[in-house]
């Protein structure tokens, strides 16, 4: 683990992600989430939604926008649909986080590695980034519909002049992101292959993550104040939680 300014250093909760594996759970606002990689092959696809109205979700597009980027790094936030900060990413050592191709579907796992079932496997099985985090949405009353598009950490895509996108296959250990949250979420997450992963086979990495309690913002923040946007954000969340105690 490698000491961060953006938090105090002590661990509150952690636990192992396998890869191929999915969690979700409710994050706290003022709370940092580190991702850490533990194998070469890492991908988180992540999605998160207001804890308190799960009508409100990250959007990918205005997050695109707002930020004047293609990507999410250090210095971007996950915006809501409703213009309000959901997320920031304080630090980011892979530098590039796909937005475009959402979490991968059955079809696209059994095209690229084949099938192995449950019952087959059991916990061994191929499960796709799309069906891992409906199961995690069930349990919070959401789905399939409630799901637009996600981040996938650790993943570079790149565009051709076609404007074909391909991944980039690169070694992510100890690569780690921090997030910090802006908002109380409910957050889930699926560490299966990325949609366009051209391993030969299904070795997605085990992700480590932990939880801490985030610093005090700054008076300048390497979120809050990497665009004129980020900062009329941060002002929509301060009126939101005005009342809070």
């Amino acid at each position: 683990m490698h000491p961060s300014i953006y938090h105090n250093n002590q661990i509150l909760w952690q636990e192992k992600l396998l890869g191929g594996h999915h969690w979700s759970g409710r994050i706290q606002r003022g709370a940092v989430l580190q991702f850490e990689p533990l194998g070469a092959n890492a991908n988180v696809s992540l999605y998160c939604v207001n804890a308190e109205d799960k009508l409100e979700r990250f959007n990918m597009p205005d997050s695109l926008k707002a930020q004047h980027t293609a990507f999410l790094s250090t210095g971007h936030v996950l915006y809501s649909d409703l213009g309000r900060v959901m997320a920031s990413i304080v630090q980011d050592g892979h530098g590039w986080n796909d937005v475009f191709c959402s979490p991968s579907t059955p079809a696209q796992i059994q095209q690229q590695f084949g099938i192995q079932s449950f019952q087959d496997a059991r916990n061994d099985m191929y499960q796709s980034g799309l069906n891992g985090l409906l199961v995690e949405f069930a349990k919070f009353g959401l789905k399939q519909a409630d799901l637009t598009a996600c981040v996938n950490l650790f993943s570079k895509v790149i565009p051709d002049e076609a404007g074909k996108l391909s991944y980039v296959q690169e070694d992510k250990t100890q690569q780690s992101i921090e997030l910090r949250f802006e908002m109380d979420c409910l957050l889930f997450l699926s560490a299966a292959p990325h949609a366009l992963d051209t391993s030969e086979s299904y070795q997605p990495a085990d992700v480590q993550l932990r939880l801490f309690k985030a610093n005090a913002l700054a008076e300048s923040d390497v979120c809050r104040d990497s665009c004129p946007q980020n900062q009329r954000g941060f002002a929509n969340n301060a009126r939101y939680y005005a009342l809070s105690v």
